[in-house]
């Protein structure tokens, strides 16, 4: 995927079950924060950054998501575990790693997604791509940056 593309449209569960369809957001930014797998040190770092920025993100009209491959109440108790209480995180669990796939982000031999930044704007196009080192938080400021522009 590149910057200027249409962004795929999907449907996904988040950590309580409701449906989170990615064109409901029309007219608002939205960061898919792609992580490998809960339960691991750096994807719960990324995941808190995303909430302890969401009032950030709020204000710049963006909603920030975080997705992995994980199953709803496996990503539930996650969320629970580590203090989650804006951040909706989505389970790309069956079919396994579909939406990684649309977006070009699965590891086929590992069974999950790269670890990943996708900024889509208003309009549904992508705004900003990054995937970064598996063992990397990935660096929210290059996103507020291009929130801002």
């Amino acid at each position: 995927m590149k910057v200027g593309e249409n962004a795929p449209d999907f449907v996904l569960k988040d950590q309580n079950g409701e449906d989170f369809r990615l064109s409901d957001f029309r007219g608002k930014k939205v960061l898919l924060s792609f992580h490998p797998l809960a339960w691991t040190g750096i994807c719960e770092k990324q995941m808190k950054a995303l909430e302890e920025n969401h009032e950030r993100f709020e204000g710049l009209n963006a909603v920030p998501v975080g997705i992995s491959v994980d199953a709803v109440p496996s990503k539930k108790a996650w969320a629970e575990h580590i203090g989650l209480k804006k951040l909706r995180i989505l389970s790309d669990f069956w079919p396994h790693g579909e939406v990684a796939k649309l977006y070009g982000l699965f590891r086929e031999k590992d069974g999950f997604s790269e670890r990943a930044n996708v900024l889509i704007d208003e309009n549904g196009k992508i705004a900003f791509f990054k995937v970064y080192p598996i063992r990397e938080v990935p660096d929210l400021e290059e996103v507020f940056e291009v929130l801002r522009d």
